[in-house]
């Protein structure tokens, strides 16, 4: 259910991709028929959940968009030097703020697409979450440790490298100590995602055998996503902030080991997102 009322989140983790301002401007269309693979809509929902996706981006487009170069204007001022992991936090707490923001403007449409769902979109959605599971195992749960941690390592350094330029081998010694060290496991985060995906269809199943007033409805949804946020008290929520304190200082204790020109290919890198964005707000 978080998929399908944030369906336009990845439009800040864009950042990564060189042609950000095509995929940009493609979002609504590459986003339904993503969301279509989850609920293969009928054609009462199409022309709504099209009309919807174009106006989230035009709104992200103009709210959104000077708020993320904003942040990243801040990065660039920093990545000349030093930072702690403190200062790493505070960033993707920010962070988190802009994603939870995109929620928030679609929890309207996300409520009425809720609503209009069928028993037979339900049974698709339960079909798609089954292959996710699948292909989750095979990536992760059918791997030896060792394996989790070269395949955890390489998608490090093809981040890291895209970022910083290559990097030496005592850097990419640091990188594999950090991921030999990782609290990371996946098998908490499937069993994770699959309560989260029994919870949305018990939650969707719901709002079709009650026909609940959308104001409810809206509620139960917004209720959940805030779960999925900030999980509640216990071992889950235990890993995730350990994950976080982690991904904080590893990024810091990474960063400080650059060197002034691997800094100065970030600080480029950075000034070229800031471009993109600004011309993305001025197509407006």
């Amino acid at each position: 259910m978080s998929r399908i009322i944030g369906a336009l989140l990845v439009a800040t983790a864009l950042g990564a991709c060189s042609a950000i301002q095509l995929a940009y401007n493609n979002l609504p269309t590459v986003s339904y028929w993503w969301l279509d693979g989850y609920l293969d809509f009928d054609g009462a929902q199409t022309p709504k959940v099209r009309d919807e996706l174009a106006r989230l981006l035009a709104w992200h487009r103009q709210n959104e968009l000077p708020r993320i170069a904003s942040l990243l204007k801040e990065a660039e001022t920093m990545a000349p030097g030093e930072v702690t992991p403190e200062q790493v936090c505070a960033m993707s707490d920010r962070i988190r703020e802009r994603l939870l923001a995109v929620t928030e403007r679609a929890e309207p449409a996300g409520t009425e697409l809720a609503l209009s769902l069928s028993e037979t979109q339900l049974q698709q959605l339960e079909r798609k979450y089954a292959k996710n599971n699948a292909e989750y195992r095979k990536d992760w749960l059918d791997r030896t440790p060792a394996q989790v941690q070269e395949k955890r390592y390489d998608q490090f350094l093809e981040r890291t490298e895209d970022f910083y330029g290559r990097l030496s081998a005592e850097q990419r010694e640091l990188l594999r100590q950090q991921v030999a060290q990782s609290v990371f496991d996946p098998k908490p985060a499937d069993a994770e995602r699959r309560k989260r995906q029994q919870e949305a269809l018990r939650l969707l199943r719901g709002f079709l055998a009650n026909k609940t007033p959308p104001a409810e409805a809206r509620a139960a949804l917004h209720d959940y996503i805030q779960r999925i946020a900030e999980p509640p008290p216990g071992p889950w929520r235990d890993q995730q902030r350990a994950l976080l304190q982690e991904g904080c200082r590893n990024t810091a204790a990474m960063h400080n080991g650059t060197s002034a020109s691997q800094r100065a290919q970030a600080v480029r890198r950075l000034q070229a997102y800031q471009d993109d964005l600004r011309q993305l707000v001025a197509a407006r």
